[in-house]
């Protein structure tokens, strides 16, 4: 039965109100709209802006949004009153004006969170209307109603008594007092927990469920003993509740959390918030009117979601309703009358503590000291660096605990300590298995120059704690790993690459110890190890490249001292990405000497233009200088990185001019080789893009910028600000248009011009490429002469069935056949919806459709006009093999069925 509405608040009609809804934070610097003076727009917007509060200025600029994105569209895709209420939402987050909340932009065009969040997301169609910091703020709201809308699935399963809108209020205001960052999904969810313990133990135990009613402890906290003196002081107050720590296990272990971390939550925050409040001394509920009150100033403060219309049942917040035959079924064993049992989705929060118990499972045999082994090590170098280990640890751990207190909230320093724990535990696991690894391959055990060396422990460290971090709060980055113009203070964001700039540990030397992390810790699960491999590609896309890198002195000493050609031979090119250099080798380079002998040609890989050459000056380079490994190798891979980005973007816009392709990655693996200063503070895309589009100028094919960066889009980990925002000189930024034309077209000019002549360069090789340099210990692997059948290898139970989620419980058969025929059915109908949307989703066969307009483009240039057709794509062709298998197991399950019922 639904609980009874509260008669105060924001949240109890679907209008605005004119008290509270409607009370903006900037009201009274807002002036009444007047129609006269705006009555060149439509009245029923105007009408929707004088009932957001929106000043005049924020009227004006929002209308002319609208009238962008009505030019971009062939159609309107919804409502226009819900778009306005969309433009004026970009509008206002852009100016930084606090105009209304999210709540009530919702409440006037009467949509729900998911509904105007994916609305607004489409008015990206002219690649211009949604800023970087629209679509950060989109994120972070999405994630909060993610985060409260999985706190009050909890709520419900535990209170069902009007008592919960007290439980809901305190735990939305603990959170909001706490937390920086409201969309912390761990913290937040460790908060309830406490929020639930102080609520349970004050509920009389008729209202309880039977699991938390026989939690409570029933021996009570002994009363301390005071002095007669103090005894008058005590009398005057009732005693301080004490945190029952039987409860709160309880409530940890249910939900999946560690008792440990709730306990230090409690302890070090939301005990302080109960003391601000007056809530610790009083063993009675609080008072409604006063929370509601004070949750009422933090929401229009935030200005985002209200929290309380969860319990209110409000449409804005309710989660749309899914079809049953969407619905997680688990697999019924051969009781055809028994009713199917439905397993909910796996959400977020169960995904986070299940990735943190795994991680801990991991680590619980690591203490936060040097192993045996690893001390044997330590004690076998020509200088012992245990002390510099201990004392550079205390002072990374004093570093990362403070800046994760100013990022997450001031009093979750403490919770930072406990990460950096684990982050210590999974530092000292992997070097151990490191040296373990360096001493089988060298046969010695004296590693004394690496154990000293300070920039190979920070690095090694700060991906420890990037593999902590990312387990907690989920795989994600700071706006792609893209930031121009520097880091936004103001921005409470611990994604990477946060932890490099809080050690003050370059990106070059990051990425060096990534893949021997990867090879020396198995156990990791594939979403860290596909993170860590995105850590590592934007770095080789940007953040090497920022001015002050080290990279850009080691290139300098390259080309200056003549060591071979350049950073990387394109000799090696067609060769498998394979080497045997280890975070040892990269981080002592280039102290051994290279032997590097350039071949005077060298065979075409299969694919790739007829036999190219070695540019005649880089054969004959002959001084031989010390080489760096770690240059070699980070070049090697960008190499690769870059082509199969440029192949990706070719197969969308080249395909009837195949012919293109590598000339284009000859020009850019130029550029890239012999103008690398072009990289500095840029991407590695704005360069594909610009030799792109210069080829298919000199060459007479139109294509234009618009359909590049339409295109562009459609990739994998991009960002818009790679193609809107780009340096043109030192603080002065521009589309990539203007880059092309000021900067890349006046610099390579001349090498440009060449692919016209009848006498272009040589074509550099194709690179081999790589699914991925990582093997990931329990992937599938395919079975030879099939194609599409696989094998997983068995894994060894990381958790024990106590602590199995159903999702994971429900995953698991035992003793079962796979079933009858029928069952192939409902698979193939599952596979064949999924296909469909895939279909939708991916399917470029075709050139994207030029855009109709670009704002960032100059006045009167590079006008699109018209499409181009492309290729059928490749991804129909695999769906359809897909298909067909399924088919032909389909028919041969059937036969054995048939075969079986004839013995």
């Amino acid at each position: 039965m639904p609980p009874k509405k509260r008669n105060s608040g924001t949240t109890q009609t679907k209008g605005l109100k004119p008290a509270a809804e409607n009370s903006s934070p900037d009201k009274k610097d807002s002036p009444e709209l007047s129609l006269k003076k705006h009555r060149d727009k439509d009245v029923e917007f105007v009408t929707l802006c004088k009932s957001l509060h929106v000043t005049g200025l924020v009227c004006d600029r929002a209308w002319t949004l609208w009238k962008t994105v009505q030019e971009s569209l062939d159609e309107v895709p919804d409502s226009q009153t819900r778009l306005w209420g969309a433009c004026l939402f970009v509008t206002v987050t852009d100016m930084d004006v606090a105009c209304f909340t999210f709540t009530q932009v919702l409440k006037a065009v009467n949509l729900n969170v998911k509904q105007f969040t994916a609305l607004v997301r489409k008015l990206d169609v002219n690649l211009d209307t949604i800023s970087t910091k629209v679509n950060s703020a989109l994120s972070r709201l999405e994630k909060k109603y993610d985060v409260t809308l999985t706190s009050f699935h909890l709520w419900c399963s535990i209170h069902r008594c009007n008592v919960m809108v007290l439980l809901i209020t305190v735990s939305l205001l603990s959170t909001g007092r706490v937390l920086q960052m409201e969309d912390d999904l761990v913290i937040s969810f460790q908060l309830l927990l406490c929020t639930l313990e102080l609520f349970i133990k004050r509920c009389p135990p008729d209202l309880l469920q039977p699991l938390y009613k026989s939690s409570i402890s029933k021996v009570q906290n002994p009363p301390t003993r005071t002095s007669r003196r103090n005894q008058s002081k005590v009398k005057s107050r009732p005693p301080e509740p004490e945190v029952d720590v039987q409860l709160l296990e309880t409530l940890s272990k249910e939900n999946g959390c560690n008792a440990d971390e709730v306990k230090n939550v409690y302890q070090t925050s939301f005990s302080a918030f109960l003391d601000s409040l007056d809530l610790s001394r009083s063993p009675d509920f609080p008072q409604v009117n006063e929370l509601d009150q004070q949750y009422e100033e933090n929401y229009l403060k935030s200005r985002d979601i209200d929290g309380r219309l969860f319990f209110d049942g409000d449409e804005t917040v309710l989660v749309p309703k899914v079809e049953i035959s969407q619905e997680e079924r688990t697999p019924k064993k051969n009781l055809p009358d028994e009713e199917t049992i439905l397993i909910p989705p796996q959400t977020p929060i169960r995904a986070a503590m299940t990735s943190i118990q795994q991680l801990r499972g991991e680590l619980i045999s690591t203490g936060d000291q040097p192993s045996t082994n690893l001390d044997k090590y330590f004690k076998n170098c020509t200088v012992d660096p245990t002390q510099d280990v201990l004392k550079r640890l205390e002072t990374l751990e004093q570093t990362f605990s403070q800046r994760f207190g100013q990022a997450v909230g001031p009093r979750c320093v403490i919770l930072g300590k406990q990460r950096f724990t684990l982050g210590v535990r999974l530092y000292y696991k992997v070097m151990e298995e490191m040296l373990k690894s360096e001493e089988k391959r060298l046969s010695v055990q004296n590693f004394s120059k690496l154990l000293n060396d300070s920039t190979f422990h920070t690095s090694l460290m700060a991906c420890a704690l990037e593999v902590v971090m990312a387990t907690y709060g989920g795989v994600s980055f700071k706006t792609g790993g893209y930031n121009p113009g520097g880091d936004d203070p103001a921005e409470a964001d611990v994604c990477f690459p946060w932890i490099l700039d809080v050690f003050r540990l370059s990106a070059f030397d990051f990425y060096k110890v990534i893949e021997s992390f990867i090879k020396a810790e198995p156990t990791l699960s594939k979403d860290i190890v596909k993170h860590l491999e995105t850590c590592e590609n934007l770095i080789m896309e940007r953040i090497a490249w920022r001015t002050g890198s080290p990279l850009f002195e080691l290139l300098k000493q390259e080309h200056e001292g003549g060591a071979a050609e350049q950073v990387e031979t394109p000799a090696s090119f067609n060769q498998p990405l394979q080497h045997n250099h280890t975070a040892a080798d990269l981080y002592l380079s280039p102290v051994r000497p290279g032997h590097r002998v350039l071949p005077p040609e060298f065979p075409a890989t299969p694919g790739s233009p007829a036999t190219s050459q070695v540019p005649t000056q880089a054969a004959s380079q002959t001084p031989r200088h010390p080489k760096s490994n770690s240059l070699s190798l980070f070049y090697k891979k960008l190499y690769r990185l870059a082509y199969s980005r440029l192949k990706i973007l070719c197969s969308y816009l080249l395909s009837s001019h195949s012919e293109l392709e590598p000339i284009i990655w000859t020009l850019f693996q130029h550029t890239l080789q012999h103008e690398y200063e072009l990289m500095r503070d840029r991407h590695l895309d704005q360069l594909m893009m610009s030799a792109m589009y210069a080829i298919c100028k000199v060459k007479s094919v139109d294509l234009r910028f618009k359909t590049i960066v339409t295109a562009y889009k459609n990739m994998p980990n991009t960002n818009q600000e790679t193609f809107k925002h780009v340096l043109i000189t030192e603080g002065h930024y521009d589309s990539i248009i203007v880059f092309y034309n000021q900067v890349f077209m006046q610099k390579l000019k001349t090498n440009i011009l060449q692919y016209a002549s009848t006498r272009p360069p040589t074509l550099s090789p194709i690179p081999q490429i790589p699914r991925s340099p990582y093997k990931f210990p329990n992937s599938p692997l395919r079975v030879p002469g099939s194609n599409n059948v696989y094998i997983s290898p068995l894994k060894s139970p990381r958790m024990s069935p106590g602590i199995m989620t159903p999702r994971s419980r429900m995953l698991v058969s035992i003793g079962e056949s796979f079933g009858l025929s029928s069952r192939f059915q409902k698979i193939n109908q599952m596979v064949n919806s999924s296909e469909r949307s895939f279909k939708r989703t991916l399917d470029l066969g075709s050139s994207p459709k030029p855009l109709k307009r670009l704002r960032f483009d100059m006045d009167g240039q590079d006008e699109a006009d018209g499409s181009k057709s492309g290729g059928d794509s490749t991804l129909i062709q695999k769906l359809a093999e897909m298909s067909s298998t399924r088919s032909r197991m389909q028919e041969q399950k059937m036969k054995e069925d048939a075969e079986a019922k004839k013995e």
